[in-house]
């Protein structure tokens, strides 16, 4: 046999090939693929990359101020509120025209207001006069009452001084209030204009509970001149006409806890509960 018929191969036989070579161009290929379809996708992100950045400005404007409106409203309606101090009732530690912050988490829940507590509600009625329930009056600031950056008018100022369950009486022989029978120390916190007692906007005869559930007796620390439950309530409790309740300010009129005071710089100070109303013994 001739070299020639060594070489020759039936018609339609291929050469041997190498396993590796083989191999190694089909990994070549499907590398290839891979990265085609990568570039592509990327070219496809960087095309819608370019469309989101070609948001004209005054439309990114108007979104940036939408989304600050709405976090205002949302904090203003959970969080946060500014108002302001209405009348001398909370002298001396709060004067009028103070701007105050309000927080309303301490109440979320079942949570309500503690004794000592300075609180921000609403009218219960006829409380508040003309010129209190005003508010702000330039556009600029009723917008931005709206959504709690300016203070609000026709709220009042308190502090709570029983909650439901307590009995609250003044005076005893040093014409203090007692709670549940602890007498109180006011000296801290109540203004000392000379009244004879803690309660003389109802002739220091006060004597008021078990308070209702749901309800607050609240008074100023001005007390000789404040608009607060004892100003409200009836002179004579038999009376026909005078509701177990009347004077009291129902929970679900309150907008929160005071819990600073923001304004004027020189006055900024933040606002806490007394330690006198830690000692008061719960409701028998």
């Amino acid at each position: 046999m001739t070299s020639d018929d060594r070489d020759a191969r039936p018609e339609g036989d291929s050469a041997p090939t190498d396993p590796s070579t083989t191999g190694e161009t089909s990994r070549s290929s499907l590398s290839t693929r891979l990265s085609g379809s990568a570039a592509r996708r990327r070219e496809r992100r960087e095309e819608k990359a370019k469309k989101r950045k070609q948001l004209p400005v005054w439309q990114e404007t108007i979104l940036l101020l939408g989304i600050a409106l709405v976090l205002a409203i949302v904090i203003k309606a959970f969080f946060v509120q500014a108002f302001y101090i209405p009348s001398q009732s909370m002298e001396p530690g709060l004067v009028k025209n103070d701007r105050i912050l309000v927080q309303k988490v301490s109440y979320w829940g079942d949570k309500g207001p503690e004794r000592g507590d300075v609180i921000v509600f609403k009218d219960p009625g006829n409380w508040l006069g003309p010129e209190d329930t005003q508010g702000p009056t330039s556009v600029l600031a009723k917008g931005l009452a709206k959504i709690g950056l300016y203070p609000t008018g026709g709220h009042l100022v308190k502090r709570v001084i029983g909650v439901a369950g307590d009995r609250v009486k003044c005076c005893d022989k040093k014409g203090r209030l007692s709670v549940n029978g602890y007498a109180l120390d006011e000296s801290d916190y109540v203004k000392q204009d000379g009244t004879r007692c803690a309660a003389p906007m109802i002739d220091c005869k006060l004597d008021v509970g078990p308070i209702p559930d749901g309800y607050l007796l609240v008074m100023g620390d001005n007390r000789g001149n404040s608009a607060d439950s004892t100003a409200h309530m009836c002179q004579d409790p038999e009376a026909e006409q005078c509701p177990p309740t009347r004077g009291l300010v129902p929970t679900d009129l309150v907008v929160g806890k005071v819990f600073a005071l923001v304004w004027p710089r020189d006055h900024m100070h933040r606002i806490t509960r007394p330690s006198v109303f830690e000692d008061i013994p719960d409701p028998k």
